[in-house]
């Protein structure tokens, strides 16, 4: 892959997570009975990032679940070895606002996976979808309530999104495939 450009850095990071903090508590009216779900890997950063700015909005901690989709994959068949199971679910999610958390939508598939594996947990009241990036293509009918930026792609470009916390500096950037 190679390098094409830097699209958000690590400020701009922050101010699109601040705001879709407050969007968030502002669409539900407060901030009970709101569950974080990380989709693994990208999406458990943002949603401790989200409930560190809720936290110091609202003076509550939320609780943050994380969420590996693999074996909910529609393209599971298509893998080359048989996925591990991971569900670190702890709380049940019957009745709750559910916010999944991932850092990039593209196709949808991985959304239409998390929110299978979520319905395994309980039925929430409500599923709602945090997205860093959104870089269009939709394949499934799936739209994000709350996007830090839309970034339109080609389908030979990819979007990588780094975060402090697992890679060392926080910042998206665009590369080209080829």
């Amino acid at each position: 892959m190679k390098f094409k450009t830097l699209i958000m850095d690590g400020m701009a990071v922050e101010r699109a997570v601040k705001r879709i903090s407050h969007e968030i508590i502002e669409r539900n009216n407060g901030i009970e009975n709101v569950v974080l779900v990380g989709i693994k890997t990208r999406g458990v950063p943002l949603a401790k990032i989200l409930r560190d700015n809720i936290l110091s909005l609202e003076g509550v901690s939320l609780p943050v679940e994380e969420l590996d989709i693999t074996l909910y994959r529609d393209d599971l068949s298509e893998l080359s070895e048989t996925p591990a199971v991971s569900d670190n679910i702890s709380t049940d999610l019957k009745g709750k606002k559910v916010i999944l958390c991932d850092d990039v939508l593209y196709t949808g598939r991985t959304v239409r996976a998390a929110i299978d594996a979520v319905m395994k947990h309980g039925r929430p009241s409500s599923i709602q979808l945090a997205i860093l990036i959104d870089r269009g293509h939709r394949e499934l009918p799936i739209r994000a309530d709350f996007v830090g930026k839309n970034v339109p792609t080609s389908h030979e470009e990819l979007v990588a999104v780094f975060f402090n916390s697992t890679d060392g500096e926080t910042k998206v950037e665009l590369y080209n495939k080829n």
